[in-house]
């Protein structure tokens, strides 16, 4: 039996607990979002080399899908209580910020993606997360209730991301490369 309905082929797509949306509706957009950002997360997960990597990115990648569904939640219906972010999500969010920013201390400068293979897909599942989180607040600016946590939960979680790339960069045995060269020597080596 195929995966596929045919019901999306007019441009629509089904919300949890009824109804039809079109997919350019900034609620399927800002889902989408979320979806794209925990595929990248996926990819950087899978890049990794250090265990502590992936479990913090596994369970951010389970939030997100638990945001996904509670932002797909048809307008006027009940969102299940286990899809809803809560505090509890901040805060874990910012404990495993603290536990990398001791393990590896964040750069004092911008710096460029790319250092490793695993940091590089991290940054860009921040950077993913980023428009993920706009993307929601535009459908709260379009009068979508929104969840405060879930848009807290998003903004905090790109600066976990950032963190996470750069202790990433750490165990490959690579320095953060910075945004601007100070020497010649500095040129060579990135």
């Amino acid at each position: 039996m195929p995966h596929y309905t045919r019901s999306g082929d007019d441009g629509s797509t089904t919300l949890w607990g009824g109804g039809r949306i079109a997919k350019d509706h900034p609620q399927p957009e800002a889902y989408g979002a979320i979806d794209e950002a925990s595929s990248a997360l996926g990819l950087g997960r899978a890049l990794s080399k250090d265990s502590r990597t992936r479990e913090i990115a596994i369970e951010i990648q389970r939030r997100l899908y638990l945001i996904m569904a509670e932002l797909a939640v048809a307008p006027g219906k009940p969102i299940p209580e286990d899809f809803v972010t809560l505090v509890d999500d901040v805060d874990q969010l910012e404990a495993w910020a603290a536990e990398l920013e001791r393990l590896a201390p964040p750069p004092n400068e911008f710096v460029l993606p790319g250092g490793s293979p695993g940091s590089a897909a991290l940054d860009l599942a921040r950077t993913t997360i980023r428009r993920a989180e706009r993307e929601v607040v535009r459908l709260r600016g379009h009068g979508h209730p929104v969840n405060e946590e879930t848009i807290r939960y998003l903004n905090r979680a790109s600066s976990v991301l950032f963190d996470l790339a750069r202790y990433e960069e750490q165990q490959a045995g690579v320095d953060a490369i910075r945004s601007r060269p100070t020497t010649p020597s500095d040129v060579a080596a990135q």
